[in-house]
């Protein structure tokens, strides 16, 4: 490769994955992983692509270490999210570069981080890195999805040796906020399990011009929905929590003080929090008759729930019902994923809180619970990885970050591209050193 400075590199990386249509469903992961080996074959990076079907390809890369050295992941994935042209200011699929941001669907979730790690894999084996442990770097399909089983649950479990590792750098965290005058980046050690379940409400069918001859499940289900959209569980201060809050408010508020100490907060960091103090349901589909001259004897109402770690289906259950009080329905769950944590007090979590103490005098790193959940449930609950959450941002606001991924107009600043690959070498050379 022809000299490129490392901002320009990652950017038409970025740009040309985003060029790939890898929506989940179907997917067609196979044509990023075979863009990123053709670069990093250029870089002189071993690397082999793993698919439990053709199309669904995941890329695993290496520069090997000694044998008694650690391993260390940096982890993402090459699937998003649908994108309805029709919403964007641009073609989705584009991977332009307007006013300074990279635009295209993947962009923040997560090709940004793919082309970062990759970059930044890349470099260190361009200048000859020679690490103790092996620095592995996993490009995985089907995480959008996930449950399906093309990604990285069937590398754990049919190749674990490709992605074993003792640290991983993933996706869910790295967002810059500044508390009491001070800046902090979220690094996410923990993650809620995604616990959706269905609520099934029984009726009598009848006729829909005579109304009175029939018990009509929808309108049924409808009382229950409106119940759901208040529901306030009881506050639980996490570890994670309890750190964050500190960080704030230096101090950790007890759970009954916590709700009117956010309100201290402004909403962005307010709504970070709320997710992290009990678990969430969020009733968001609706099933019933199927002719408009029907009325249903069944309507179905599926809600995403999501626990917190160490929370159990039982005892959410046991919640959701109390709140629902005495009506007729039936609580099925339909799963149960992740929900699971890394101890902040590890070698990785020194490192990247002297990387952002480097990079920005007097900044902290504060732990925290993501809302929803990643693939790196898979590496803790099969290797005891200690995995986190952290590609650093800090052009773009967290508030509207979050407002742009899976939304229309998806994008990234360079400069943060920049700085999250700078990162990614950067961790890699603390965490592996040098033979």
């Amino acid at each position: 490769m022809a000299t490129i400075s490392l901002r320009d590199e990652v950017t038409e990386l970025l740009s040309a994955l985003i060029r790939l249509d890898t929506v989940n469903p179907p997917g067609s992961e196979t044509h990023a992983a075979e863009l990123l080996r053709m670069y990093l074959q250029e870089a002189g990076v071993e690397c082999e692509l793993y698919a439990k079907v053709p199309e669904r390809a995941s890329l695993v890369a290496r520069i090997p270490g000694g044998a008694d050295g650690k391993r260390l992941l940096l982890l993402s994935h090459t699937d998003t999210v649908l994108a309805d042209p029709a919403e964007w200011s641009v073609d989705p699929w584009s991977g332009v570069v307007r006013d300074g941001e990279i635009w295209g669907r993947g962009a923040l979730d997560m090709k940004s981080q793919v082309a970062a790690n990759a970059v930044a894999i890349a470099s260190l084996a361009r200048e000859g890195f020679e690490p103790n442990g092996d620095l592995i770097f996993a490009a995985t399909a089907d995480e959008e999805v996930g449950t399906s089983d093309f990604g990285l649950s069937w590398l754990c479990r049919e190749h674990p040796d490709a992605v074993r590792a003792d640290y991983a750098i993933n996706e869910g965290g790295g967002d810059r906020a500044i508390v009491n005058g001070r800046a902090v980046y979220l690094c996410a050690t923990a993650e809620k399990m995604s616990s959706p379940f269905l609520l099934r409400v029984r009726g009598r069918s009848g006729h829909a011009s005579i109304p009175g001859i029939a018990d009509n499940a929808l309108v049924k289900a409808a009382r229950l929905i409106e119940r759901l959209g208040t529901f306030a569980p009881e506050t639980r201060l996490l570890p994670e929590t309890e750190a964050f809050l500190t960080t704030m408010f230096g101090e950790s508020p007890s759970g009954g003080e916590v709700q009117d100490r956010l309100r201290e907060l402004d909403g962005s960091l307010a709504g970070m929090v709320e997710p992290m103090l009990a678990l969430t349901v969020s009733p968001t589909m609706i099933e019933a008759s199927q002719k408009r001259n029907v009325i249903p004897a069944i309507c179905d109402v599926t809600c995403d729930c999501r626990l917190l770690p160490g929370q159990s289906q039982d005892e959410a259950e046991e919640a959701i019902r109390a709140w629902l009080g005495d009506e007729d329905y039936e609580l099925h769950w339909i799963e149960g994923v992740g929900g699971t944590r890394s101890s902040p007090h590890t070698p990785l979590w020194d490192a990247i809180a002297g990387w952002v103490e480097r990079e920005e005098q007097g900044a902290a790193v504060v732990p925290v619970v993501l809302p929803g959940f990643t693939d790196s449930h898979y590496l803790r609950e099969a290797f005891g990885t200690i995995a986190y959450g952290f590609f650093p941002m800090r052009m773009m606001e967290p508030e509207m970050a979050s407002r742009l991924v899976h939304s229309a107009d998806e994008r990234i600043p360079v400069d943060d591209l920049e700085l999250g690959t700078r990162f990614m070498i950067a961790i890699s050379r603390e965490m592996l050193g040098a033979r």
